[in-house]
């Protein structure tokens, strides 16, 4: 009764509301299922440390009950709350998690029952030797896996047959640690280290954002995690690190193109406006964005115009986000009828659209007295699936769905500062990697076509790592060559090979502009295919 009884003492109401919430999950579960016919997920988290404290007090808030019913009295064994708790053991725990999980099972007797096997086989095997009908997982909506979940979802199809159940689906990062800390429970020690959220020792590390003083991922230097201000971004430090490659030129015999795949990622862009689709404005994203890919080395594979529509947007999002590495989308965010972006996002990824607490009171509190509710609209996100990138500079903040990064940027000056914005916040948490940045060389000649069409054709095969493009800025004009790369040594042998081909004189350098260079990042775009 500790817990109940800590939560009913506490002046938190969203805490305490939270807490009834999940406590009647947790008794209409036993209501369902009988005791023996149920097992939870501890993997010593956070989030499954909260849920073994829920799952404490609503097992004994339900023999209470039941106990007031049959005017019985409750055994110190069944106070006890004896449940079958599955704990999946990996050799890429930390130690702490270990620890920390067995010391807890032993605290409060739990039948711990271990499985060194994946979570679906060990699922598996487990049904097969001793069966139950459903499972309390600590599963929440911020979680990869949370997708179209509800507080009781079968199991999805594929998997072993039984129900899940997630008595705190809708809590946050913050309601986790308002009950931990409200409860006074013990938590895994990494927690007081700056751990927001622990997976493997592969691809974890202390989250940047509570470091104190220098970077190192010294223990003493980090913050304990309920000091994390904004709760979106409890996932920071679960990114895997980028290690770029080795510096220097290929051997002339490589043709490069195993590095220049590895040394380049991909990105597309959607531009929802009506307003540029019926001429009454440019389009100055587009290029913008196109220099500022191309500054940290990535490509752009496809930038498309989209009417303010939700099909219309989802069936592009959809239609891109598993064809690059990164989708960026422009425009149609914000309270207005046309702002369908977040909706169209949630439709192309087959969730629905959630309120989010912390973003509206984030939006409340940014835009002060001028709050009319009309941003009650923006505080709906995709479920399950979304992080919000907050930042100081930034007064509406962008929004990450997967691999899909929406953007309310409507002008150059409004890009220039959400994407100074977005490179700072990749500095801790690994959301846009700069990649080997890419060289060119400009040559200009007389010749004809007809006269160059074919050794740059060659010239293509011999250099697949290379974009080779033409261009005149008038059909009487000179032509010019582009050679666009990310190794120096590769695009000046390709030069050289050019040059090779014909008389000393043909071919003078040429000096790079801006127009020049959004010819060049357009060049790029088609990456492996020579324009003529």
């Amino acid at each position: 009764m500790e817990i109940d009884r800590a939560i009913r003492g506490s002046e938190d109401r969203r805490l305490k509301a939270k807490y009834d919430n999940a406590i009647y999950v947790i008794q209409r579960a036993f209501a369902l299922y009988e005791f023996e016919e149920v097992a939870f997920s501890f993997n010593g988290g956070k989030d499954s440390t909260v849920l073994l404290h829920l799952l404490r007090a609503g097992y004994f808030l339900h023999l209470k009950k039941k106990s007031a019913a049959s005017k019985g009295n409750l055994s110190n064994d069944e106070l006890k709350c004896p449940m079958r708790t599955i704990y999946f053991e990996s050799s890429s725990a930390f130690p702490e998690i270990n620890s920390f999980t067995y010391e807890t099972a032993a605290s409060y007797d739990l039948q711990l029952e271990i499985i060194r096997l994946d979570f679906k086989s060990g699922l598996e095997a487990l049904l097969r030797e001793k069966p139950f009908k459903a499972i309390f997982l600590g599963t929440r909506y911020g979680d990869p896996n949370a997708v179209g979940q509800e507080q009781f979802s079968p199991s999805s199809p594929g998997w072993p047959p039984f129900m899940r159940v997630n008595p705190i689906l809708d809590w946050s990062y913050r309601d986790v640690w308002a009950f931990l800390l409200a409860c006074k429970v013990k938590y895994c020690s990494l927690y007081d280290q700056g751990y927001t959220s622990i997976g493997s020792i592969h691809d974890t590390v202390p989250n940047a954002l509570l470091c104190e003083g220098d970077s190192s991922y010294s223990g003493e230097h980090f913050r304990p995690a309920y000091l994390l201000t904004d709760g979106r971004l409890e996932r920071a430090g679960r990114a895997k690190r980028y290690c770029p490659p080795a510096s220097g030129g290929l051997p002339a015999m490589s043709n490069g193109l195993e590095s220049h795949k590895k040394s380049t990622r991909t990105a597309s862009i959607i531009i929802v406006s009506d307003e540029i689709l019926f001429g009454i404005v440019e389009d100055h994203l587009g290029p913008s964005m196109r220099r500022k890919l191309h500054s940290i080395g990535w490509t752009l594979s496809h930038i498309t115009m989209v009417q303010s529509e939700i099909d219309s947007v989802a069936d592009e999002v959809e239609r891109l986000k598993s064809s690059c590495d990164t989708v960026f989308v422009f425009g149609g965010y914000g309270p207005l009828h046309s702002d369908v972006s977040v909706a169209a996002v949630a439709k192309a990824f087959g969730v629905r659209l959630a309120p989010d607490e912390e973003l509206e009171e984030y939006l409340r509190q940014r835009r002060g007295d001028h709050d009319n509710g009309g941003q009650n609209k923006m505080a709906w996100l995709p479920e399950g699936i979304t992080e919000l990138l907050l930042h100081e500079n930034l007064p509406v903040p962008l929004i990450k769905c997967q691999n899909v990064l929406i953007f309310s940027a409507t002008n150059t000056t409004e890009l220039d500062l959400q994407w100074d914005c977005l490179i700072h916040l990749s500095c801790s948490g690994g959301l846009i990697v700069s990649m080997t940045p890419f060289l060119s060389r400009l040559l200009s000649t007389h010749l004809l076509d007809v006269e160059i069409a074919q050794p740059l054709s060659k010239l293509c095969l011999e250099f697949p790592d290379i974009n080779i493009g033409c261009y005149r800025k008038a059909r009487t004009g000179p032509l010019v060559v582009s050679f666009v790369g990310k190794d120096q040594v590769r695009v000046e042998l390709a030069v050289q090979a050019l040059c090779q081909k014909f008389d000393s004189g043909v071919f003078t350098e040429m000096k790079e502009n801006e127009e020049t260079l959004d010819f060049l990042i357009r060049e790029v775009e088609d990456t492996g295919n020579t324009k003529f």
